[in-house]
């Protein structure tokens, strides 16, 4: 079958409430870019990506501009040589940034217009492990007060998650390891407890922060510097003491290559709309494997679970939604501390197209 058409689409949705953290400041809304395949039998594949408030507007411009000539006409099932169209049509003003997100969108609604014509969960398509997927909730907390952030905590506890990510990479470290301890203090020793820095330090300010919170017992220390500096989060990984997690900001599969051969991370962490979409998650899955590590991720957890659930050495699944799931027909189902993959044919993730439409009006 051949695409026939191709509908994108830019969404500004607001959050249930302002969220901030160490590098992005203060965050209001974010923007959700759709795309919508239909193959010449009127079957639908859904893709997207998201922005966390700026920049939709060009990854938007560049699947219409860039991508649409590519994909209508061309096969639906040859993903692989699609991928490698989109990506060379846009690599001499791309490489990475916004042409990956549009890249990922659409590939993400190639392989749901597979799955579903074949009338199979993605998961499955992609090989099949396990659709339990452990998860835990992820805080955008760190300016919240420590009342507040045990509060959230405990709700997040009664939704059924059974690990927990707050945040760090307040002015005075001393704070930041304040508030690791009550956490801590507040969950129990053995109770899985990641951190997120949000690129926020210095390599060598990391490597202080590290070890500081060595005592913490941390599933892992996210992001603790930019991700543009590989031999930097070499030393942490070796002179800090704790696990690192990062990714979500590596766009490219030769990135997260690079990161991994150089020792600069524990936690490979993708995030599928923004490091080239489904083909590329796996590889890095694949990647990931291949050197021994736990695979864990970033964003669209309604997604991502399929990813994770077709992946031997996925570690935990990154939930938070900015609010997207009252847009959503079947929100994602935790259960035990488990994110369960839907059996659904394709990634299962159904908009309300006419209330994200509404918001336009």
């Amino acid at each position: 079958m051949r695409i026939a058409t191709l509908e994108t689409n830019l969404h500004r949705i607001r959050l249930p409430m302002a969220l901030s953290d160490s590098t992005h400041g203060t965050i209001t809304h974010f923007e959700l870019i759709t795309v919508r395949l239909r193959d010449s039998d009127g079957a639908e594949g859904v893709g997207y990506t998201y922005t966390v408030g700026a920049g939709g507007a060009a990854v938007a411009s560049l699947i219409e501009d860039g991508l649409r000539p590519v994909v209508i006409g061309a096969e639906a099932d040859l993903i692989e040589a699609l991928w490698q169209r989109m990506w060379w049509r846009l690599h001499f003003g791309g490489r990475g940034g916004s042409v990956s997100l549009a890249v990922s969108a659409v590939d993400i609604a190639l392989w749901d217009l597979k799955a579903r014509r074949l009338g199979t969960p993605l998961w499955r398509l992609l090989g099949g492990f396990d659709a339990a997927v452990p998860c835990y909730a992820g805080g955008i907390d760190l300016d919240f007060p420590l009342d507040a952030l045990l509060r959230q905590t405990d709700d997040n506890l009664a939704k059924g998650f059974r690990a927990i990510k707050m945040k760090v990479g307040r002015a005075r470290l001393s704070e930041d390891v304040a508030r690791v301890r009550a956490m801590r203090q507040h969950l129990g020793a053995d109770f899985p407890l990641m951190a997120d820095a949000n690129m926020r330090w210095t390599v060598d300010e990391a490597i202080r922060a590290a070890r500081a919170l060595q005592d913490q017992n941390l599933i892992w220390l996210e992001e603790p510097t930019i991700p543009d500096d590989v031999a930097g989060h070499a030393r942490i990984v070796r002179d800090g003491g704790v696990p690192i997690a990062t990714g979500e900001n590596l766009h490219t599969l030769h990135e997260f290559t690079q990161m991994i051969a150089a020792g600069g991370v524990t936690f490979p962490e993708p995030d599928v709309t923004n490091c080239g979409g489904v083909t590329v998650f796996m590889k890095v899955a694949h990647l990931a494997e291949a050197f021994n590590l736990p695979l864990t991720s970033h964003g669209v957890h309604d997604l991502t679970v399929h990813l994770l659930a077709a992946a031997p050495n996925r570690s935990y699944l990154e939930v938070h939604g900015f609010g997207l799931d009252r847009f959503i027909a079947e929100p994602l189902v935790i259960r035990d501390g488990n994110a369960i993959a839907p059996d659904r044919p394709g990634h299962g993730v159904a908009f309300d197209w006419a209330a994200l439409d509404a918001l336009h009006d």
